[in-house]
């Protein structure tokens, strides 16, 4: 009996050494009612810490989160890219480096549940960076407004002519392996921090997929496509990063 159970031991030893350190990083502004729900339906088996970088909130996003179990930083200076920046030097401390970055945004609209399929063909030795397509899944009704639509559309068909890469979206659920995160050094503070590290995958040719993601209406009204200036800015930065690059 002691000998089977030394077994059943070092098989969940081995089994628990192999497994890679998965980090999540959730940028947030005013999310306070959706977070828990994003942070509660990640799959913790999976996960070794949950960041969520309160980009600059006036509500009680920093206090929910923290209270659903996440590691709370804080980014006052707004922007997409800037708060995940933070969370990118955050993790560059050796003590907290992943093995693998998942992103995800904090307003519910993602499955937090399928985390396992994003970071998937990374942690079979199958890629480095992969792109959970909307585009390629299942789309709530009105999840996705026309302009978003054809903005990733747009943005998609540009880096096909311009850089030869095949991606159907921009989407904001994404794993990448770590090192190589940080060999593409991702510069860019707001609206074309998506398209930058797409691009730079590209230049770098690191080994790319993508995987059908499932999406939902968010919680609450969207910064970005929610606002004609939202809308606007976001477009011009993408396009802008598309050519900055070439």
């Amino acid at each position: 009996m002691e000998a089977f159970l030394l077994l059943i031991f070092l098989i969940l030893s081995v089994n628990e050494q192999v497994k890679p350190n998965i980090k999540v990083v959730i940028p947030a502004y005013n999310e306070e009612q959706s977070i828990a729900h994003v942070i509660s339906d990640i799959p913790k088996d999976w996960v070794k810490e949950i960041i969520v970088v309160n980009n600059g909130s006036n509500d009680k996003t920093a206090e929910v989160a923290a209270n659903a179990g996440a590691t709370v930083l804080h980014q006052p200076t707004s922007g997409y890219g800037n708060a995940c920046l933070i969370g990118i030097e955050y993790l560059k401390d050796p003590s907290k480096s992943p093995d693998i970055l998942v992103f995800m945004d904090g307003d519910y609209s993602d499955y937090p549940q399928q985390l396992p399929e994003v970071a998937g063909p990374i942690v079979k030795g199958e890629a480095d960076f992969v792109i959970g397509s909307r585009a390629l899944g299942n789309r709530e009704g009105g999840s996705m407004t026309f302009p978003q639509v054809f903005g990733n559309w747009l943005a998609t068909s540009m880096m096909k002519w311009f850089y030869k890469v095949n991606y159907t979206d921009l989407g904001p659920f994404r794993a990448i392996a770590f090192p190589q995160l940080v060999a593409l050094d991702m510069k860019d503070k707001t609206y074309g921090w998506t398209v930058e590290m797409q691009l730079k995958a590209a230049k770098q040719k690191l080994r790319i997929t993508e995987v059908p993601v499932n999406y939902k209406k968010r919680i609450g009204v969207s910064k970005v496509s929610g606002t004609v200036k939202g809308t606007v800015l976001a477009g011009y930065k993408i396009i802008f990063t598309i050519f900055k690059y070439l």
